[in-house]
């Protein structure tokens, strides 16, 4: 169970009787507050207490056995038949709505900072203060996961090694053939053949993702260019998996450079840095620090080393040219931030750590683990051993 105390607060220092959500549960912050699993919009109030409401009757039985809310209602309870014939089916809703929030003596609503606009005009025509969260209480809640949620992070990683397993297998059985691509059973070896690999993998894991990242030489230098086509020999292929766990929502978040054949000498120097680089982060990783401290360690190796970054010039299209790690969670890019921007480290931040360099004439480097912060310092969550040569 999430401890909501901080939201709490928030409602108390802003004088506001509740926080809402209207979103279905791929909106994380509904997830998590609901405790509930919806593919249509619902309402979540919160007001020290979790109560659901919900258009229609098809989700009330699952939610009453399945959610955590201490109360479940259907706009069938508040009228809304007669609503609707007197004030027609838009408008109906918030009347409806109103007498949701009037039922627990909610008059004033704080909600997240992308909210429907219409919900909104809607309660204030019924004369409800709705006030936008702008600093967004409960995504910063997620941010500081429980033991419980660690759990789950860490076996959607071990889900993830598997399929990174899969993938690497594939580059190191791969020959090559005369045009210096890779073939695999008599057939080049494509990014999509791969990638293939790793989503039935994954599933086979109980696991899922929508896309996955396998960019080889000039793709690889786009740090989010999906990667198509042959793979080649002597190039680097990024591989960078990011599955969600079907049964718990929560994401995983790894990567590893691949070469198969003879990498050319500035290709190993760059990865040689980047492993530099990632050490130097993670010793920076600790309670206390900021997500500023820890970019910086890895902007310092790649500068020492007369490499760009966006730190040292922020026009730069080459080198070190993303922020070091974000969190991970039910989103697989959440607070915290790893970046010129990044907050203050907590116990229980699940973070990846993911240096790289890029340049089209080279190709991408990068390699990320995925790490929760302790009270002393930090725990790495992964176990897949990095290497270059396969």
């Amino acid at each position: 169970m999430p401890d909501f105390a901080r939201l709490d607060s928030f409602l108390d220092e802003t004088d506001t009787d509740g926080y809402l959500i209207d979103a279905d549960s791929t909106d994380s912050d509904q997830y998590y507050l609901s405790g509930f699993d919806a593919p249509d919009p619902f309402i979540t109030l919160y007001n020290g207490e979790t109560h659901l409401l919900f258009p229609r009757s098809l989700e009330f039985g699952r939610a009453k056995r399945e959610s955590r809310a201490d109360t479940v209602e259907r706009y069938v309870d508040f009228d809304h038949a007669n609503l609707v014939e007197e004030h027609g089916p838009e408008a109906s809703v918030s009347y409806v709505l109103d007498r949701f929030l009037d039922a627990y003596d909610v008059d004033s609503i704080a909600v997240p900072p992308r909210f429907p606009l219409r919900t909104a005009d809607g309660l204030r025509s019924r004369g409800v203060d709705v006030t936008a969260d702008t600093d967004g209480t409960v995504t910063e809640i997620r941010a500081t996961k429980t033991e419980e949620e660690i759990s789950h992070v860490r076996a959607a990683q071990r889900a993830n090694e598997a399929a990174m397993a899969a993938a690497e297998e594939l580059l190191s059985d791969a020959t090559i053939d005369n045009g210096g691509q890779l073939s695999h059973d008599g057939s080049p070896l494509t990014s999509e053949r791969v990638k293939e690999e790793i989503e039935v993998t994954l599933l086979r894991h109980g696991c899922s993702l929508d896309e996955t990242i396998v960019a080889c030489g000039a793709d690889a230098a786009d740090p989010h260019d999906r990667g198509s086509g042959p793979l080649s020999a002597g190039e680097p292929i990024i591989v960078d998996i990011f599955p969600r766990d079907k049964a718990t929502k929560y994401h995983a978040d790894m990567t590893r450079t691949f070469c198969k054949g003879e990498p050319s000498e500035t290709v190993r120097e760059w990865y040689d840095l980047t492993e530099r680089a990632k050490r130097a982060a993670f010793d920076a990783l600790e309670p206390g620090a900021t997500g500023e401290d820890v970019h910086d360690a890895a902007c310092d190796v790649y500068e020492d080393a007369g490499l760009p970054t966006l730190r040292s010039d922020d026009r730069a299209e080459t080198g070190f040219i993303h922020s070091t790690g974000h969190g991970v969670g039910l989103d697989v890019h959440e607070l915290p931030r790893l970046s010129p921007s990044g907050g203050e480290l907590e116990p229980g931040h699940v973070v990846t750590i993911e240096p790289g360099l890029y340049d089209p004439e080279v190709g991408g480097i990068r390699i990320e683990d995925i790490a929760v912060v302790t009270e002393d310092g930090y725990e790495n969550l992964t176990e897949y051993d990095e290497r270059l040569v396969v």
